[in-house]
């Protein structure tokens, strides 16, 4: 039987990836920057269980969400209990954070995590089903100032990785009574049209007509062109703390367009929500997306604290990079590649090998082929700067030729003074 790789997903290979983005390296770069980036913002990583109670994603999506009605990988476990693979990072965050009890170790809690999601849905440019994110939470912050932040952090992770034509997309959904007065108007505005709303639009018609908002629907879509704004219902409390996030994103020069059909996909966001989109991503063309969701942790029985995060796919990340055409960095690799001609050379050059890794300089030893050129070839295709061919010359005279790859310079190079040489020569 030939096995094969399941539909909507895809390996990560050092090597021989069938699409560039999927170059195990430059995953590795990517979450480097990332996690560089997060620190200097006072965030520290969370890791969570790849599944959970289905329960947590139901309360925390809605039960009227795409990831609830039609997305979640769940299944019953042998004990009976229905479990889901994590469709988001959000739910498992807020878990962790109540079931450990982390609000009694401070006010104020800033959180990321990069891990694999699932969701059962059609494979598309970008959207995979595992696939994987980077998110932050940002626990305790009222403040409008903690919303620029989180979205001024992920514009920064985009720049630092090169991704041009940024479009963040700003919105507010208002506080609970901004909801219940614009929910009241929007059902106004849509009920004549009812017939002529798609039947998942009818299905959230009644249960949470905000989410007909973010319907993909082409017909939806132009009813919805003429929907009453949100941003006329909101409360005063809203309207400042949106004007005072728009304030902040002119203060430290972060352009945005208002877009008041932003809703989001999952229920528990009010207030600040956005997107951050980027050109050659297609029609889906939303890098990463998020917002505020006050009242979250509380819903799982948690302390009533404010939050606010985002989360961005990594494959649209690493996919818009390559269709961009920025410069990516080279795969790092060996430095220093030992080709033994005879068994006392392939001693020494085992020995030589084992000291320059225990000396953090990475190496490779020749061990399957006894022919120089199949040898060489390896050396090459191994990425190695350096090459060392060992034979009984250089064996008597405890020396090595030190050959840089891509200049074809060299320079001899005794045994006791290699490390030293390596971390120094300019070959």
């Amino acid at each position: 039987m030939k096995f094969q790789i399941q539909k909507g997903t895809f390996d990560i290979l050092p090597y021989g990836a069938n699409e560039p983005w999927q170059l195990s390296h430059l995953w590795q770069q990517v979450e480097e920057i990332i996690r560089q980036t997060v620190v200097e913002y006072g965030y520290k990583e969370i890791r969570t269980p790849i599944y959970e109670t289905t329960e947590l994603f139901n309360r925390s999506a809605g039960e009227t969400s795409d990831i609830v009605t039609k997305e979640m990988f769940s299944f019953i476990d042998k004990g009976g209990r229905p479990i889901s693979l994590r469709p988001e990072g959000t739910a498992s965050v807020m878990r962790s954070f109540v079931e450990n009890r982390l609000a009694n170790l401070g006010s104020v809690h800033k959180f990321f995590y990069i891990g694999p999601m699932f969701r059962y849905e059609r494979p598309q440019g970008g959207r995979y089903r595992q696939h994987h994110q980077f998110g932050i939470e940002a626990l305790g912050v009222t403040a409008p100032e903690q919303d620029v932040e989180v979205i001024d952090l992920l514009v920064q992770v985009y720049k630092r990785l090169g991704i041009k034509n940024l479009k963040v997309n700003l919105n507010s959904v208002g506080d609970l009574v901004s909801r219940s007065n614009f929910r009241t108007a929007l059902l106004d505005y849509l009920r004549p049209h009812f017939p002529h709303l798609s039947s998942e639009s009818q299905a959230r018609f009644e249960k949470n007509p905000l989410r007909i908002l973010d319907s993909k629907d082409p017909k939806d879509k132009e009813l919805i062109e003429k929907a009453p704004s949100i941003l006329n219902y909101l409360t005063s409390e809203a309207v400042h703390h949106f004007q005072e996030v728009c304030r902040l994103l002119n203060e430290i020069g972060i352009p945005y367009q208002i877009n008041d059909k932003i809703v989001r996909g999952l229920d528990y966001y009010n207030k600040t929500v956005f997107e951050v989109t980027a050109e050659d991503l297609g029609a889906q063309n939303t890098l990463g997306a998020g917002g505020r969701y006050d009242g979250l942790i509380s819903s799982f029985e948690g302390p009533d604290l404010p939050g606010v995060g985002f989360a961005t796919g990594l494959e649209r990340v690493l996919q818009v990079m390559i269709s961009q055409g920025i410069s990516l960095p080279k795969k790092g690799g060996t430095q220093i590649y030992f080709i033994p001609l005879g068994d006392e050379a392939r001693t020494q050059c085992f020995s030589l090998a084992t000291a320059c890794r225990h000396a953090h300089i990475a190496s490779e030893i020749e061990l399957s082929t006894k022919k120089i050129q199949t040898a060489l070839q390896n050396a090459s295709r191994s990425g190695a700067v350096y090459c060392a061919i060992v034979g009984s010359e250089e064996m008597a005279k405890k020396v090595l030729q030190l050959k840089n790859l891509e200049t074809r310079n060299s320079q001899e190079v005794p045994f006791n003074q290699l490390i030293a040489t390596l971390k120094t020569c300019d070959v």
